[in-house]
């Protein structure tokens, strides 16, 4: 059982567009599949019937004049949605829930990049959440050359990518300085390097929740040998 009274795991990955979030998730599904766990894979907004018609609100280039108040209050009716249709019922059940963002994804956009009020927007994520909080979070890191390269490279921006690079400064100093305030949950990895090289750094920050793992400094011969297989046989599909 977790620090949310819940008998499954919560785990979210957290970072700026492009640092390779979507590649780590299907990796580490895979693996946790393949020892026997449930996973339940999300994004966010989205996940739902709900979410997903929030999402295309929200990320839609031609809404541009979408008030950044409006955007904050639509993130969290989804989140909202997301964690009483989804989230909760899955950790009650003992599956493992990984999350493409959650909370600390508004603090950084909403309250970093757009400026909106830290304590509203603090409070809008505990009542949207229900209190839940993730039992580890993944905070992906690049170069912020290398990050909008790969956010270039997969086509058509939506409305948050285009933001502007200033903004998305005020979003990576967001996450950073998040991250100094809860070493704890929040484990910083370099996603710069090979796919090996960064799914190496997930599990061995994770491997307090899964003992299986190996340790902070090792990897376990079972979890070399899936990285070895998963690296040739990735079909990109969460």
């Amino acid at each position: 059982m977790d620090g949310n009274g819940q008998n499954g795991l919560f785990i979210t990955f957290e970072g700026g567009d492009g640092v390779g979030k979507s590649t780590q998730i299907r990796f580490l599904k895979e693996l946790l599949i393949a020892h026997g766990h449930e996973v339940v894979c999300l994004r966010e907004p989205g996940g739902t019937l709900i979410g997903e018609q929030l999402r295309k609100i929200l990320l839609n280039p031609q809404n541009s004049d979408i008030a950044c108040q409006t955007e904050l209050l639509l993130y969290e009716a989804a989140r909202a949605q997301l964690v009483a249709e989804v989230i909760k019922p899955a950790l009650e059940r003992g599956a493992v829930v990984i999350s493409d963002r959650f909370f600390d994804s508004t603090v950084a956009y909403q309250a970093y990049g757009r400026g909106l009020s830290f304590d509203f927007t603090r409070a809008a994520n505990e009542f949207a959440s229900q209190g839940l909080v993730p039992s580890r979070t993944i905070l992906l890191t690049v170069d912020g050359e290398v990050s909008k390269k790969r956010a270039n490279g997969r086509g058509v921006s939506d409305r948050i990518e285009s933001a502007g690079d200033a903004f998305h400064e005020r979003v990576r100093q967001g996450f950073m300085e998040l991250a100094a305030s809860e070493p704890s949950r929040i484990e910083v990895i370099e996603a710069s390097g090979t796919f090996e090289e960064v799914s190496r750094r997930i599990v061995c920050a994770l491997c307090t929740l899964f003992p299986w793992f190996g340790s902070k400094d090792c990897t376990s011969k079972e979890v070399e040998e899936f990285i070895a297989k998963y690296a040739y046989t990735d079909t990109g599909a969460c």
